[in-house]
């Protein structure tokens, strides 16, 4: 049984910065590549941001390349998304996913595993 659990939420000034982490159980988890995605209310799912299984490829959304930054542990089975110059835009509840395709994909169809999320409010 895989387990995500993100934590690191919260509300935060436009500006301010947050890092979110997500713990994975019930997999090797250095055989995943690692993603963020995010969805605002009405809006579709969409993606953030990935990592690779040995954590040495990342690819970004080209609206939080520059600022947001993922990382992975696989010796901690975590994963994390510093989060810089937060915008009233990035509000949204994040999302950590598993995929055990080898090619970076921004599909959200691609991923086997989703965490249920935490909210990232950013005010004005």
């Amino acid at each position: 049984q895989v387990q995500l659990v993100e934590s690191g939420g919260g509300l935060v000034q436009a500006g301010g910065s947050l890092r979110l982490s997500c713990a994975a159980s019930g997999r090797t988890f250095s055989s995943y590549t690692m993603a963020w995605f995010r969805q605002a209310p009405g809006k579709e799912r969409e993606f953030v941001a990935t990592i690779s299984k040995s954590g040495r490829r990342t690819y970004y959304a080209d609206s939080v390349k520059g600022r947001f930054t993922i990382s992975r542990d696989n010796a901690k089975n975590t994963v994390n998304l510093q989060m810089n110059t937060l915008k009233p835009e990035d509000t949204a509840v994040y999302y950590c996913a598993m995929s055990n395709l080898v090619l970076i994909t921004t599909a959200p169809t691609s991923y086997d595993y989703w965490g249920q999320g935490t909210q990232v409010t950013v005010s004005s």
